[in-house]
């Protein structure tokens, strides 16, 4: 473990920082569980925000914490993590939340907290302190996920396209504005389930360096509760500015391919989630609202919209991780 030990005051002050993230993840990632529900009128604005936070906050009775224990010990070496660099990694995810989310840019919210782990660390102790067989494997879900919610959705629509073909188009309208209220609720619970868990795994991680939590790494539950409160509070807030550009500027939905769109993200996330793997979930769902667009035609996709969101992905990882080390930096020359 390292050697850096702080204050109580310090070390709450870090912990309410890592809250305040999990917060402006919820504010920012509101639209990836909200976003088809509120586009398609199955529910209003503020319902649906009500909605998903229930199920964000709930999560936690229905998944282990591989993702913590991935964020906790499979990033970075435990014995490179002190106070200075979980304080810049999350001030690095912070800031590129709080830049993507004025600009109205669904980027990924894990792969800030990820990148600004990454960056802090190196600013440490070299690119050594990097687990890059960890990296390479949440890296690489940067093209899985999204991959992987477009072809289920897309299998999705063409399952209900098949069920449906003997019914008029108002009573599959009507049917899937039902079943919308059930995806909905999968995707938030996928969504809680493996966002809440990265920064459980970061507050872990932080006590485990100040010798907290015994000689073995876990996750305390008042962490996991805490985490899923923050989480559902920001969601709770709505995301609105990225909701728009999800919900109708990648393509126009209606029921039935809300419904697709949700159940495709839900399902890449419960696995991932099972697998230990923090994906983002902004990446999920915007590969299955494509998915959803795509099979109607290519040209129903706004593909110009999709291009600056994958721009955004890519950047995400080194900006956050510049900043994270960029704060670690400027923390070890005020604190000597």
């Amino acid at each position: 473990m390292s050697a850096m030990t702080i204050g109580m005051p310090l070390l709450v002050g870090l912990i309410l920082v890592a809250l305040f993230f999990d917060f402006l993840n919820g504010l920012h990632d509101a639209a990836n569980s909200i976003a088809t529900v509120v586009s398609t009128r199955v529910l209003a604005p503020r319902v649906a925000v009500v909605w998903a936070a229930f199920f964000n906050f709930i999560a936690f009775l229905f998944f282990g914490l591989h993702v913590a224990n991935t964020i906790g010990k499979g990033i970075v070496a435990a014995d490179a993590v002190d106070p200075l660099v979980v304080g810049g990694a999350l001030l690095g995810a912070i800031f590129w939340n709080v830049v993507t989310w004025i600009w109205g840019i669904p980027s990924s919210s894990s792969h800030a907290l990820v990148g600004g782990l990454i960056g802090a660390a190196m600013a440490k102790a070299g690119a050594s302190a990097v687990l890059w067989g960890g990296v390479g494997t949440i890296a690489s879900f940067i093209v899985i996920s999204p991959l992987v919610g477009f072809l289920l959705a897309l299998l999705l629509v063409l399952a209900t396209s098949w069920a449906s073909r003997r019914s008029t188009p108002y009573a599959v309208d009507r049917r899937f504005r039902v079943l919308q209220l059930l995806s909905s609720c999968l995707f938030s619970l996928g969504h809680g389930g493996n966002d809440a868990q990265k920064t459980m795994g970061i507050i872990a991680i932080l006590l485990y360096s100040q010798g907290m939590l015994g000689p073995e790494f876990h996750v305390p539950f008042w962490i996991v509760i805490s985490c899923h409160a923050a989480m559902g509070l920001g969601t709770l807030m709505g995301g609105w500015r990225i909701v728009r550009t999800m919900g109708s500027r990648i393509t126009d939905l209606r029921p039935v391919q809300g419904f697709c769109a949700e159940t495709g993200g839900a399902l890449s996330l419960f696995g991932a989630t099972w697998l230990g793997i923090p994906v983002s979930t902004t990446h999920t769902v915007t590969g299955a609202i494509v998915g959803v667009g795509a099979s109607r035609r290519a040209s129903a996709v706004r593909w110009g919209v999709a291009r600056n969101i994958v721009w955004a992905w890519v950047v995400t990882l080194p900006a956050a991780a510049a900043v994270g080390a960029g704060c670690y930096w400027l923390g070890a020359a005020l604190l000597g």
